[in-house]
């Protein structure tokens, strides 16, 4: 019989692998935070979010994002195990059934969280569930959508605006109001700051490209994907601008992505010239610190700025 302890290292070498708390938890928290900020600026609420909202619209996030890995895995195990066999399900560090248990517990600890903030929540919760099983099942089209790259990326990365959609809620909802006017031009932000982040981490150096992987260097060739990459951004920064303008922080928000856009630009023009893996790791840090950014000056600053000014 497997000792407590040997169980819980199972698990944190598997979140180390799939899910690294410490590299996902503060892009969550500013996902979140500033969702539930940007929703009170549009309200004129000029007061920062409760703690219980707060906790709520991160733990769901979060917790929805783990479930996407654990779908990921049910869906990728044939791959997983022919091309794959390294990665933590196909070596037996943990099973399918485990990780099925740990994503229903997961949507409980949601359900319990949405009722004890506001009853209604759950109703916006359920909506991301449907699309969510939905997604997990590759809408029943799989080779159909594996064969169209760009309707498979747009049509998994909708996830993104419902997940902040629900984050937003907590706010707005809770308030006793309806979706404030402009907020969709945040829930865009969303939407494309998710395809910023899915080409980022598969745009790969010739040398680290894996049989069985379909990157968007393999798919579109190197230079195109860095272009939809550099296309991806600057859609996202059109939105956000958009979106600031709304809340009167424009300056700010622009200056900011302006600087990340120049370095962005910097990196895909050094790894079309040399595309080697030390330049290719750069697109998911990139990625990783322009998502974070936008966020951060999109909600959580301009509303301190106006509470503590």
């Amino acid at each position: 019989m497997m000792s407590d302890s040997s169980l819980k290292n199972r698990w944190w070498i598997y979140q180390r692998e799939r899910f690294p708390i410490i590299a996902h938890a503060p892009l969550v928290a500013a996902f979140s935070f500033s969702a539930l900020c940007f929703s009170s600026l549009l309200r004129g609420d000029l007061q920062l979010p409760g703690l219980m909202n707060i906790g709520v619209a991160f733990f769901t996030a979060l917790f929805f994002f783990m479930q996407l890995r654990i779908a990921d895995e049910f869906k990728d195990i044939d791959e997983d195990t022919r091309y794959r066999p390294y990665r933590p399900v196909p070596r037996g560090l943990v099973t399918l059934k485990e990780l099925g248990t740990l994503g229903i517990i997961l949507a409980l600890l949601q359900l319990s969280m949405a009722v004890g903030l506001k009853p209604g929540l759950a109703l916006w919760l359920l909506i991301v569930w449907i699309y969510f099983a939905l997604m997990s099942r590759e809408f029943f089209l799989r080779e159909w959508l594996k064969a169209r790259p760009i309707t498979y990326l747009w049509s998994h990365m909708l996830i993104m605006p419902l997940i902040d959609l629900y984050a937003t809620a907590c706010d707005w909802y809770v308030a006793g109001t309806w979706l404030p006017e402009g907020l969709y031009w945040f829930l865009l932000v969303s939407f494309f700051n998710g395809i910023v982040i899915e080409i980022g981490r598969k745009l790969r150096a010739p040398e680290d490209e894996e049989e069985g992987v379909d990157t968007y260097t393999v798919i579109w060739g190197r230079k195109r994907a860095v272009m939809a990459w550099l296309l991806a951004l600057v859609t996202t920064a059109a939105c956000a601008l958009v979106a600031a303008a709304l809340i009167g922080f424009t300056s700010v928000v622009a200056v900011v992505l302006l600087v990340l856009l120049l370095v962005a630009v910097g990196i895909s023009w050094r790894f079309i010239r040399h595309p080697v893996s030390q330049h290719a790791k750069w697109f998911e840090l990139v990625s990783g610190i322009w998502t974070l950014l936008m966020y951060l000056t999109l909600g959580a600053v301009p509303l301190l700025w106006q509470v503590l000014v």
